[in-house]
């Protein structure tokens, strides 16, 4: 397979160039050149934000196309018509937040859609993200794959959520761990959004594909349990109710990262229906997994992730770790 990444250097893209590497796949990448793409992929340089940002790709052909864009549409409009006559396939790495809030849980890939422009300079995710898909299907109509994505973990994260937990728990101690134990999440490996996503690529598939973990696979007493035991550190957590977390004043998601209480949020985040993806291939390593990689990545870098510029830093300011474990108390 020729595989054409746009991205390629960083999280999802780098783990698709990876995996694809591994098979011994034709990789080439087109990124901006402020990290390095991987060993052994061709290397293209262009901002695509830039009016001749696309020039190093006005030759060549490809079997396939990854793209894991996430800002204006048009950007993806411009590659995709670009690469309409000369590329047999295009994958586009979306996210389930392209769908309408709030979804009910079970919801699966029929669920309504927000409004979005292909053509746009940039709104907001779930409008950048569906107008995305939109710029897609114009240019390659049924050659088009929309990975839906919902939380994606591992290494090279650079947004920081499992990161966080991770160097938290490493300090060891008594530490704030948002309940119920049991409540399920989901969320995805970068690794196997690659694996998957490299399958159903080179098997042609098209349309939209929910790609998270089943429901059960995992809860939040499980992803924090991973995070000890791949530490070593000992760290006890402090088990809290929904209630004391927020009587703290302490914001899931954002501050508590991963975590959200249940309720309507918790069912569209993490309560996708994802079995058009299992029936197509999709297998989700154990969080033990997932959370070891991840601790060995990060100390192999120091233990500080990259941040991606355009978001915000998560996990606890000063202080709320403090007001959590007193609220305990």
């Amino acid at each position: 397979m020729r595989l054409l990444v746009l991205g390629g250097t960083e999280f999802v893209g780098r783990a698709v160039v990876e995996d694809a590497l591994e098979r011994g796949w034709d990789v080439t990448v087109l990124h901006r050149g402020t990290r390095p793409a991987p060993e052994g992929a061709t290397v293209l340089h262009g901002d695509r934000l830039a009016p001749d940002g696309l020039a190093a790709l006005e030759k060549g052909e490809w079997d396939a196309v990854v793209d894991t864009w996430s800002a204006a549409p048009r950007v993806v409009l411009e590659a995709a018509r670009l690469l309409a006559d000369r590329a047999g396939h295009y994958t586009y790495i979306s996210s389930c937040s392209v769908y309408t809030y709030p979804s009910a849980a079970g919801s699966d890939e029929s669920w309504p859609t927000v409004d979005a422009d292909p053509g746009a300079d940039g709104t907001e995710y779930a409008a950048d993200k569906r107008g995305g898909e939109l710029a897609v299907e114009a240019a390659f109509v049924d050659r088009s794959l929309f990975v839906r994505a919902g939380l994606i973990l591992g290494p090279y994260e650079n947004i920081g959520r499992l990161p966080w937990w991770l160097n938290r728990i490493a300090r060891g101690g008594p530490f704030p761990a948002p309940g119920p134990a049991d409540l399920p999440i989901q969320y995805v490996d970068a690794r196997d959004l690659a694996a998957w996503t490299l399958d159903a690529t080179e098997a042609g598939l098209s349309g939209p594909f929910n790609l998270v973990s089943p429901p059960g696979h995992a809860t939040v007493g499980e992803l924090i349990d991973a995070c000890v035991a791949a530490t070593g550190s000992g760290a006890e957590p402090v088990w809290l109710t929904p209630e004391q977390v927020a009587a703290a004043e302490v914001e899931p998601w954002s501050q508590l990262p991963v975590w959200l209480p249940p309720g309507e949020l918790h069912d569209s985040l993490h309560g996708n229906d994802v079995s058009k993806a299992v029936a197509a291939g999709l297998r989700c390593r154990p969080v033990a997994e997932t959370a070891a990689d991840t601790w060995e990545w990060l100390v192999s870098i120091g233990g500080t992730a990259p941040q991606r510029p355009d978001r915000p830093a998560v996990g606890l300011p000063a202080g709320a770790e403090e007001r959590l474990l007193a609220g305990r108390a």
